[in-house]
């Protein structure tokens, strides 16, 4: 599919990923649609921080995917659709569970259904290495096991089901895109790494975190966006479901202590029992097997590790980034 002149709908587009998507599609010739979380205070999350240009040359508009009729008309008239729009946060999953099955299940299903009866032409559905839970063995492949470790394992598994299903029973041009740990400028506060610079960066030497031995395999935001396109050019990526990760993996402990070298050596880690989730919930390991993604698309992450480390940590060192995150508090 060439997205050159497609008209796009990024739901979620408020969010991280999806801020940084929305301006990917701009550079790849797209006419976009943002779909923003609708608000009293007629905020559009990270959409508000895009230059004017920039924002000026996007469609926003507010709904709820949790809303079937919203979601129609928020679709009525693309050619594709990123479906990134979520609840993402696994500790507020224990405490909300019911949000994250409206959410996460029933507004993919509104999407799905909407793109079935408007015939959209592509569907990208985003998924989370979350799905499989604990590596029983690794490198991770697509047809790994899944196991809901969390209830927002449980509904992002749910909702590949249903791109599945969609795909399977009506014919849905469907991609389940599948990053792994995407970081970067814009990453909301409950992620561990803008949990762990907000600490340093608000002076404390004291950095509190939950486990520090699971691992996770990383990936640089702009990495993840340039996955996203790449599979929604991709035809034969069609009815499949496509891990994007970078193939390596590091512990929580490590790259807390690659932070701190960056900012401020002093620092100590201090485990906080409130950050530790339940034990059979925790993920121990996940580590990606990108080759069918390369395979398909020819894609690879072209940041590295310590360099997408050094752009985040400069990003919120601007006091106007910093400013938008709660540094002193526990956030969920």
């Amino acid at each position: 599919m060439d997205l050159a002149g497609k008209r796009a709908l990024v739901t979620g587009a408020d969010g991280f990923i999806g801020s940084h998507l929305t301006e990917a599609l701009l550079d790849a010739g797209c006419a976009v649609r943002a779909l923003a979380l609708y608000n009293s205070f007629n905020t559009w999350g990270w959409l508000d921080s895009l230059p004017r240009p920039t924002l000026e040359a996007i469609e926003v508009v507010t709904g709820d995917v949790r809303d079937p009729h919203g979601v129609r008309a928020a679709l009525r008239g693309v050619d594709v659709v990123f479906h990134l729009a979520a609840l993402i946060a696994i500790p507020y999953s224990y405490e909300s569970p019911d949000s994250y099955v409206d959410t996460n299940v029933r507004g993919t299903l509104n999407v799905l259904q909407a793109a079935r009866d408007l015939q959209t032409e592509r569907v990208i559905v985003t998924s989370t290495s979350e799905v499989f839970g604990t590596a029983r063995y690794v490198p991770i492949d697509e047809g790994h096991p899944r196991q809901g470790q969390s209830p927002y394992s449980a509904t992002k598994i749910a909702a590949d089901a249903l791109a599945e299903a969609f795909h399977r029973s009506f014919e849905l041009p469907v991609t389940v895109a599948r990053p792994f740990n995407t970081y970067g400028p814009r990453q909301s506060a409950r992620a561990v790494i803008p949990t762990i610079i907000g600490q340093l960066a608000a002076g404390r030497r004291e950095i509190r975190l939950g486990a520090q031995h699971p691992t996770r395999d990383l990936t640089f935001v702009t990495d993840t966006c340039a996955g996203f396109v790449a599979l929604a050019r991709c035809d034969a990526a069609v009815g499949r479901d496509v891990n994007m990760g970078s193939g390596r993996e590091i512990s929580v402990g490590d790259l807390a202590r690659k932070l701190i070298a960056l900012v401020d050596p002093q620092a100590l880690l201090v485990c906080d029992e409130e950050r530790l989730r339940p034990a059979r919930s925790e993920v121990e390991r996940l580590l990606a097997d990108c080759t069918l993604m390369g395979e398909l698309t020819g894609w690879a992450p072209c940041v590295s590790l310590d360099e997408g480390l050094a752009r985040t940590v400069a990003w919120f060192s601007e006091p106007a980034n910093l400013q938008r995150y709660k540094v002193d508090i526990y956030n969920v």
